[in-house]
Order: C-alpha cells, then structure tokens, then sequence
C-alpha cells in the first residue's frame, strides 16, 4: 500500500507552476480538465513524486484542500475501502476507471477526511494525449 498526497486548488496551473519553481519539481504524467486546469497532475522530485495537484472545480474543498491517496492491491479492495469509508461521509466519486487506473473512488468520510482509494496505478499508451480532457471511454488496461 502506498500512500500519497493531493492538494485541490482552485487555479491548478499556476499552483503547479509556482511548486515547480520553489521546490524544485518537474510535471510529470498529468491529465487536463476541458479549460487546461488539472484533472490530475503529479509534480516529481529526484524521480519520485511528492505532490498530485488536481482542480478544484465544484468548491466541496475550501475547507479541506488536501487528500488522502491510497493504492490498494485490486478493484475488490477498492469497493470494500470506499462503501466503508463512504458510510455517513459524503461521496464525491463513485468508483469508476481513471486513465491511470481501472478503478478509483473519491470520498470525505465522516470525521471530515478526504481519501482517494485506487486500484494498482499504470500509465497509459505512448499515444494518449494527457491534453486531451479525460472521458471514461479513454480508459485502456495495460498490456
């Protein structure tokens, strides 16, 4: 299990560039919303990645701006980890396929924390376009 950590900002591009100049950061694979903004974005130092920052787009993160990334070992754990964490919380996405997963689930348990549980990571072909913005039919499981 690997754990992360994801900031939702409002102006994701700029807050992508400013952690790139002060901390010294690189963008690696990222995901574009329709207006440029950040579906998701994952900012790398010496390799590893430190920060994913991601739009906040519907205001739910004004008061908590920073999530909880969990990767756990397949689908099964992702649905069991979401209906237990999603029970008097408030779900912000069901479990679904991302472009770097085949199942990921947003949710704000009921103490007020907020966790993205997902399935085994990939990347996907050379030929996706991380400009294009993401719709759920582009999801292709890795070979």
């Amino acid at each position: 299990m690997k754990i992360g950590v994801c900031v939702h900002v409002k102006n994701s591009t700029e807050a992508v560039e400013l952690y790139k100049e002060v901390f010294g950061m690189e963008l690696g694979y990222h995901v574009k919303n329709p207006d440029g903004t950040y579906f998701h974005s994952e900012l790398y130092k010496n390799g590893e990645e430190i920060l994913d920052v991601v739009e906040n787009s519907d205001g739910t993160a004004q008061n908590n701006i920073v999530q909880l990334g969990v990767t756990l070992n397949n689908e099964e754990e992702v649905q069991k980890a979401f209906h237990l964490l999603s029970s008097g919380g408030m779900i912000k996405m069901q479990p679904a396929p991302l472009p770097w997963s085949p199942c990921g689930a947003e949710v704000i348990d009921r103490f007020g924390v907020w966790w993205f549980v997902t399935a085994p990571m990939h990347y996907p072909p050379e030929d996706y376009d991380p400009n294009a913005p993401w719709d759920p039919s582009m999801y292709k499981k890795p070979e």
